[in-house]
């Protein structure tokens, strides 16, 4: 195979496709290279077809710590499991590719992309998905292609396309868009209250670059392409199709129109098994045969459903549970469920019910990342879980899946956007929402909870986020738009579009489409769809809760911040640790933060036990200065001076003529180890010596007159001048440069 290179100019980076020297035993591969970024991207397909009832594709996003000049934490110290930002990108390949391949292909195919090398300037997922779309395209796998993504954001008001990670981080909006030369088939953003019509104008300049991507794939597939495989697209057996139009059909899109989800579901299980025992009753080969028809019996059964729920909604424009196109299932919005937690909420939307729950912990609580980007923690995080209690199931409990840590990502999105700043609120925050009762939308649901359990916890949020998922049905020519899916039109749908935002604009966007893809008119009519219902959600959810709590819970840690000088930050940590763990044990075990700036933030929930510790470490780091005044205890006592405590870590000199008006012969007369002696600071030297008066706190008595002190000038070589000076006291030094 002779290799293949070529370069392009893409928005100011070079894009560079090498096909033919690296992976030749796969179906396809290519390397890409965006600047310094490097992806492998391979496309295998097996030889023949899976006999499932789905379409068996993998998609893997695979980081290598080296590409990004790291090695691996944990104790292997080699890749494990995929980080949550892997999941997520094999997710954003997946959902824009999948669509693409014929209906009835069984064939498993696997995407693999190797990330060699990365600049967190030159985004490493779009370049992965360009290269899986690309290793399709020129393998021998039948893909209707191609396919490609962008990111953009809106920076300064200009739209940008692959932004850098500093575009990212000024960003209001930050939005990656997937499709083909014809239309928008995936989108994912997230945005500072955006309107829609901003967030529209993103989503057509996003899709003209990936017109410029797709080109470019053209250009390649003319020169490098396989020759396509030939296969049998699964098909359904007529014998059993026409049984059940016979015998079934029309029960069954009767049950559709049934309004409880429960209900319906039964009796549709009940018509649809029922017209599995009559196609196992029919003459058949052999026992392995009959399987095949009875699950053959099962799919047809079930696209009837699906064909009658499309045919209601297009043609009559009724939907399953009656409702009209643009109308929201009923609402109930409640908080302060769980009496220890620091917030909880409770949001329900007709059969779909999460309960969310908001933990405050301090900073150092936050989450640890160690993946490709630049991020290092996580703040703030949103966690999903689905139990299979939800559906009505029983199923696998355990870690999460790739769309639990999806629905999770997506909600994050959207919330974050409303978070206070950590100098606002320093504190490490903790969503977790649980799906109670799903039928559609719960994902949504749980930033609707989400949102009233922040509040619940007083997190100062900025505005209110409410989420709702848009559906789409096309026929022919004609397309509905629905608010607010169940299950059963989001599965036999032809778009799940989510929109989350608050009153004044969108924060978190995420689409998918079954189809090849959807026009701007289509977007923009989901879109002003989607404000008419979250207006009416937030309406819903002001009932329960309508501002944050101006207190965190009584069983929240409170805290309370204090700069530390840089200098100082060693004195209050001690050696190896030694104070800050005294103060921890001395305070009741509070919670201390200290940046590298010096920061520090003290957490417990008894404000008691914070105050102690702010006075310890106040104490620790307190500096004299010139007027002070101290009660100070005496520590020592020389000659014509004492030393003195002013506080913890600090001492001063009191020297015998600073004590009183009056001469005092000896000090020791005067003074004992432990007295405490109220005195004022006077001088400071620069290497940090204090001096200090009792005197100058004293009322000078009636007549006082200051002794005339002898001038220090003695003329040069003058050999007493030399004894007096070596004999001379500190303030004498003093006044002398004062003179000066």
């Amino acid at each position: 195979m002779e290799k293949f290179k070529k370069s392009w100019d893409f928005h100011g980076r070079t894009l560079t496709v090498e096909n033919g020297e690296l992976a030749k035993q796969a179906g396809g591969s290519v390397l890409v290279r965006y600047d310094d970024t490097v992806v492998l991207s391979v496309a295998t397909a097996s030889s023949q077809a899976k006999d499932t009832d789905f379409f068996p594709l993998t998609v893997l996003y695979q980081e290598k710590m080296y590409a990004a000049g790291k090695i691996p934490g944990g104790f292997l110290r080699r890749e494990g499991r995929p980080s949550e930002h892997a999941t997520l990108t094999a997710r954003l390949i997946d959902r824009p590719i999948r669509p693409l391949f014929a209906e009835g292909f069984r064939n498993e195919v696997q995407v693999v992309n190797t990330v060699f090398s990365v600049d967190p300037d030159c985004s490493s997922e779009m370049v992965s998905l360009f290269g899986s779309s690309l290793a399709l395209c020129v393998s021998d796998i039948p893909f209707n292609g191609p396919v490609a993504g962008v990111q953009v954001a809106k920076v300064d008001g200009e739209y940008v396309i692959n932004p850098t990670v500093e575009q990212s981080e000024k960003a209001v909006l930050n939005l990656t868009v997937a499709g083909t030369k014809a239309a928008i088939n995936m989108v994912e953003a997230g945005a500072k209250e955006v309107s829609e019509e901003d967030m529209l104008k993103a989503l057509m300049i996003g899709h003209d670059a990936i017109k410029e991507l797709c080109a470019i794939e053209e250009e390649i597939i003319a020169e490098v392409a396989k020759p396509k495989m030939e296969v049998v697209l699964y098909e359904i057996n007529p014998v059993i199709k026409q049984l059940i139009d016979e015998k079934g059909a029309d029960r069954i899109r009767e049950a559709v129109s049934i309004k409880g989800k429960l209900e319906r579901y039964a009796a549709i299980d009940n018509l649809i098994a029922e017209m599995e025992e009559e196609t196992a009753k029919l003459e058949w080969e052999d026992d392995a045969a009959k399987a095949k028809a009875v699950r053959q019996a099962h799919e047809y059964g079930v696209e009837v459903e699906a064909a009658e729920v499309r045919r209601l909604i297009s043609e009559e424009k009724i939907r399953p549970d009656g409702r009209a196109l643009d109308e929201l299932r009923p609402l109930d919005s409640q908080v302060d469920l769980v009496p220890r937690a620091h917030g909880s909420a409770l949001f329900t939307r007709g059969e779909t019910q999460v309960m969310s729950i908001t933990t405050l912990g301090p900073l150092s609580d936050a989450q640890i990342v160690d993946d490709l980007t630049t991020q290092t923690e996580k703040r703030f995080m949103h966690q999903y879980n689905f139990p299979p209690f939800s559906v009505g199931e029983v199923g696998r409990m355990g870690s999460p899946g790739r769309r639990e840590i999806g629905h999770g990502a997506l909600g994050e999105r959207a919330l974050l956007q409303v978070l206070p700043d950590e100098n606002e609120f320093p504190y490490a925050i903790r969503t977790c929402a649980e799906v109670l009762e799903s039928n559609g939308s719960s994902s949504q649901a749980s930033i609707c909870a989400g949102t009233m359990s922040l509040m619940a916890a007083g997190v100062p949020i900025k505005a209110m986020v409410a989420g709702v998922a848009m559906g789409l049905i096309t026929v022919g020519d004609t397309y509905s738009i629905l608010t607010d899916i169940q299950g059963m039109e989001d599965h036999y749908g032809d778009m799940d579009f989510k929109v989350a935002g608050t009153r004044k604009g969108i924060t978190a966007l995420q689409m998918d489409i079954k189809v090849t893809g959807i026009s701007e008119e289509i977007l923009r009519e989901a879109l002003a769809q989607a404000h008419k219902g979250r207006m009416e959600i937030l309406d819903n959810m002001e009932t329960a809760i309508s501002e944050p709590r101006p207190q965190v819970s009584k069983w929240a840690p409170k805290m309370d911040m204090m700069m530390i000088p840089v200098d100082k930050i060693r004195i209050v940590i001690g050696k190896g640790g030694e104070q800050i763990d005294k103060i921890i044990e001395e305070c009741n075990d509070v919670k201390i933060d200290i940046d590298d700036d010096g920061r520090c933030i003290i957490y417990h929930t008894d404000l008691e036990s914070i105050q102690k510790a702010k006075q310890i470490i106040s104490d620790l780091i307190r500096e004299a200065k010139v007027d002070d005044i101290y009660d100070a205890t005496v520590t020592e006592i020389r000659e014509s001076f004492a030393f003195v405590n002013l506080f913890p870590g600090t001492d001063a000199l009191l020297h015998v003529s600073e004590l009183s008006w009056e001469r005092t012969p000896n000090i020791k007369d005067a003074l004992n180890v432990g007295d405490v002696i109220r005195v004022k600071v006077i001088n400071i030297d620069d290497s940090g010596k204090v001096k200090v008066s009792a005197k100058q706190l004293l009322e000078k008595p009636e007549g006082y007159e200051e002794k005339k002190k002898e001038s220090s000038f003695r003329p040069k070589n003058n050999g007493p001048r030399r004894n007096n000076e070596a004999s001379g006291n500190v303030e004498r030094r003093v006044f002398k440069k004062k003179e000066q």
